[in-house]
Parts: C-alpha cells; structure tokens; sequence
C-alpha cells in the first residue's frame, strides 16, 4: 500500500462514525478499497472472512465505511488478538466452561433443599457464575470460527473481569470457586 493510500485509509477509518463518504471516483475505486481493507484487516477491525461482502460495492461504500469506523471506536482499547496466544485451548477452556455448569447445576438444586444453607449457597451460585465468565470469555477468545473483532471484544471482557495486571501476567482463576471446596 502506498503512503497517501495508506493515509487515506487511516484518515477514513478514524474520522468518528455518521460521516457521510461520498465513493471514491471509479479509477480509484479498487485502490481506495484495497487500501482499506488491508488496513482493516491490519487493525484487526475487519477479519478476512468478511471481504467478501464488506467494501465489496462502491454504492455502499459510506454505509461500510461508519461500520467500520464503530468497530474502530468500540476496539480501539481492545486487546489484540496476539493476546489470545497466551490462554488455554478452546478445548480447555470448553472443559471449564462445561465443569462449571455442571457444578452449579448441582449447587441450585442443592439450594432448593437446603433452606437454611440459601445465602451461603446463593453466594457459591455468584462466585461461580463470576468465574463462569470469565472462562466464557476465554473460550470466544479462543475460538477461531468467530470473527477477529468479536473475539477482541472476548479479549476485551477477559481483561476487564480479571484486571489489568492479571490479564498482563495470564494470570486465570480457576473454574470452580475451589476455596469453598477445601476442607471438605
């Protein structure tokens, strides 16, 4: 990409969404959109899955443009998916997830019979849900049938649910609220 295209692309992508664009004159058309896409694609903003419909027809030029001006809005404080490379496998990650609902299942069911345990038991439910999602997240991070932004925005609600220095050092919970299980 050539510098002034490589602007061009910048400039359009980071002038805040409803700008109206008008296309690019047809002999520019398949350089501006290149461009474009390549810086996307770059940004982690446009996966390559979608190129073939998005910035695909001239006419729709300004409605791909904004789409594409949110996600640069909405991600721009969202890890990139580099991140991702330092979790678990999708198939671990599903083990959690899995364990996970299976454990609460039994301390709800739990709940209903013992009525005297009911605030303790609804705090283990809220434990596990918080853990819940966090290995949820994980898993969407992880899975690679999803597209390069929604799975920044997995990144995203990762690193909000553990904090910047967990999520800096890869530092996981476990699945389980294992500290109401010891002693047992």
């Amino acid at each position: 990409m050539s510098t002034p295209d490589f602007i061009l692309a910048a400039v359009l992508l980071t002038t805040p969404p409803g700008v109206t664009e008008a296309p690019p004159p047809a002999e520019r058309w398949t350089e501006v959109r290149d461009g474009l896409k390549e810086l996307a694609i770059r940004w982690e903003l446009l996966d390559p899955r979608e190129t073939n419909y998005l910035l695909a027809r001239r006419d729709e030029f300004s409605v791909d443009v904004n789409l594409l001006r949110r996600r640069y809005q909405e991600l721009r404080d969202a890890p990139r998916l580099a991140d991702a490379d330092r979790l678990p496998p999708k198939m671990i990650a599903e083990d959690m997830v899995k364990a996970n609902r299976a454990f609460r299942a039994k301390i709800d069911d739990r709940r209903a019979l013992e009525l005297d345990r009911a605030e303790l038991l609804n705090n283990v439910l809220c434990e596990t849900d918080q853990l819940y999602r966090v290995w949820d997240a994980v898993r969407d991070a992880q899975c690679d049938s999803y597209y390069v932004t929604a799975r920044r925005q997995a990144l995203r609600k990762l690193r909000d649910s553990l904090g910047e220095t967990a999520y800096a050092r890869g530092e996981l919970p476990p699945n389980l609220p294992v500290w109401r299980l010891r002693g047992r």
